[in-house]
């Protein structure tokens, strides 16, 4: 039997990887237990402390729920970072690559890891969003296209995320990732219309990259003209998809020799 017959494919080395990711999560139930309860901690506040004084056009429940996936996707993308810091530092992936495992499936287990996971805080998030009052009217092809927006979403910052974590020297220093992807959606339509912002916050609110996807995400859930939102949406996260796999590829060469 040749060589390649016996060889598993590089698709089940990263399914292998990403199953290592999530028994390694699972057993780590203090980041675990953080990941899935915050976002949903962040809603109650926002909706039941600010929600009254801010005013939308609608209930502050059915505005902020778009906003709060995405601050969900990126808290819990940003442990990737972590993860893989971690791994160099303690010489793991120097052991895998002994073994010929590829540099995309390591670090394509840890990008599907952290998928998997942020889609179950998503599910949480949505049912705990639908339990306080968020009533989404929508035909299942708008949520098939919300879904999909999100999942773009959460490849490019898993995958920028692992670039950050190839880049860090240590895993605190990973874990600085988190402060700057969960910044993001607060200087943008998440949580308050950028129309409410000074003239200098509104310029960057308007033209970074989470708005878009926030504003596509609130069309698509609430059936509400979604306008050029979807393909900036999309731009901006092929863009940072690409730039992100890129820099990754090349960290990683210079990280693991």
């Amino acid at each position: 039997m040749s060589e390649l017959t016996l060889r598993p494919s590089r698709a089940g080395e990263a399914l292998v990887m990403a199953a290592r990711c999530l028994r390694l999560s699972r057993r780590n139930v203090d980041a675990l237990l953080t990941s899935l309860l915050l976002p949903v901690i962040l809603m109650l506040l926002f909706v039941y402390l600010f929600g009254g004084a801010i005013d939308t056009g609608t209930r502050y429940v059915t505005y902020v729920v778009p906003g709060v996936l995405l601050l969900c996707a990126g808290f819990g993308a940003a442990g990737t970072a972590v993860s893989v810091t971690t791994d160099l530092t303690e010489g793991v992936i120097q052991r895998f690559r002994t073994m010929d495992v590829s540099a995309a499936a390591i670090l394509g287990g840890h990008v599907v890891a952290s998928v998997v996971r942020n889609t179950v805080s998503t599910v949480l998030v949505l049912a705990v969003a639908v339990a306080i009052g968020f009533r989404p009217t929508v035909a299942p092809l708008r949520w098939l296209a919300a879904f999909g927006v999100l999942l773009l979403f959460l490849l490019a910052v898993s995958w920028l995320s692992a670039a950050f974590g190839l880049l860090a020297r240590t895993p605190e220093a990973a874990g600085g990732f988190t402060f700057l992807v969960m910044f993001l959606p607060y200087p943008s339509s998440a949580f308050v219309p950028v129309e409410t912002m000074p003239s200098w916050l509104r310029g960057f609110a308007d033209h970074q990259p989470v708005t878009p996807v926030i504003e596509t995400l609130r069309a698509l859930l609430l059936d509400t003209p979604t306008g050029a939102a979807p393909a900036r949406a999309v731009a901006w996260c092929l863009g940072i998809l690409l730039v992100a796999v890129l820099a990754s590829v090349v960290l990683f060469r210079r990280r693991v020799a």
